[in-house]
């Protein structure tokens, strides 16, 4: 408005002055010398009122962008908290076990440039595939819809550390329908991605347990995957249960009973490892989680029957 203002009182006609009244630098008695002086203004400007038109014109111009940048900005504050409140109902959802509901949310906003929007969007097509009610036909296509949400959710954000951990979870689940020699031949890519999310949060204890995970995996890999994995790499992946357990302990101290499966790995890792005293202890503690989902469920039951195996063998 400052800019509008200026303008204005430099425009050469303003009501209450005569036409042509700034342009006068004389008297009438001075009309010879002036005349000159007026035609080379006239030259330089033009019509007056088209002069006067064009710096109209100018500071509306300026104006609307002003106000273009306020509503701009006003936009993105709105799509900011928008997305904020999009966030929080997720997280809502996905605490209270309402797997369907959350992706249904999420799915509504699938073209979003969003990180945080993205990485969630892939974990709930994760596991909604993971529903014992989702065909085999629809669980494939979920898998390769989370990878993708997880890929542009990385693409948007490398710092984020949630989007490397889920990109790494659906590049794994992908190679389930791609082949060993796909699963190894992504398992440097995976390892790198879960230490990277391990990186940009240490204190994440889930991307600690997947890297026990990826441990215990090539630990207990059986000899012809080895063998293909030979055939791949110069140097193949490998591990040891030792390592696995590390991991597995280290998410433990991070976060106590954080996942039902981070305790029923360390029962199976010790049992790997001939230590029945300390698998008894943490299978005992998988199968007295409490089941808030179907995969707690599940992991009671495995839990149960290696428990009674144990007591059956003693």
């Amino acid at each position: 408005m400052a800019l509008a203002a200026r303008l204005w009182r430099f425009l050469p006609f303003r009501r209450g002055a005569a036409p042509g009244s700034r342009l006068s630098a004389g008297t009438s008695g001075s009309r010879g010398h002036c005349g000159p002086c007026r035609l080379r203004g006239f030259e330089v400007m033009g019509n007056p009122g088209t002069f006067k038109r064009g710096l109209l014109l100018s500071a509306l111009s300026y104006l609307g962008f002003e106000t273009y940048q306020v509503i701009s900005q006003a936009a993105v504050v709105h799509a900011t908290a928008k997305v904020e409140e999009i966030l929080e109902q997720a997280d809502y959802l996905y605490e209270s076990g309402e797997t369907e509901k959350l992706y249904q949310l999420l799915t509504q906003y699938k073209e979003s440039e969003d990180a945080e929007l993205l990485w969630r969007l892939a974990r709930a097509s994760r596991d909604v595939a993971q529903l014992s009610r989702t065909s085999e036909e629809e669980k494939k296509l979920l898998v390769y819809e989370a990878l993708e949400y997880a890929k542009r959710a990385l693409e948007k954000n490398e710092s984020s550390f949630a989007a490397h951990k889920w990109y790494a979870i659906c590049l794994s689940d992908v190679g389930d329908y791609e082949g060993i020699k796909a699963k190894i031949a992504n398992a440097y890519i995976i390892k790198e991605h879960f230490e990277k999310a391990i990186e940009l949060n240490p204190k994440d204890a889930t991307s600690i347990h997947l890297m026990g995970i990826w441990c215990y995996t090539f630990a207990e890999m059986p000899w012809y995957q080895r063998r293909i994995a030979k055939m791949l790499f110069a140097t193949p992946p490998t591990s040891t249960y030792e390592k696995a357990l590390s991991y597995f302990h280290r998410a433990e101290q991070v976060d106590p009973n954080f996942y039902s499966k981070n305790l029923l790995l360390l029962g199976k890792t010790y049992l790997k490892l001939h230590n029945k005293k300390l698998a008894a202890f943490w299978l005992m503690k998988a199968k007295d989680y409490p089941a808030h989902t179907e995969e707690d469920k599940q992991i009671q039951t495995e839990a149960a029957q290696l428990l009674t195996s144990f007591s059956e063998k003693n």
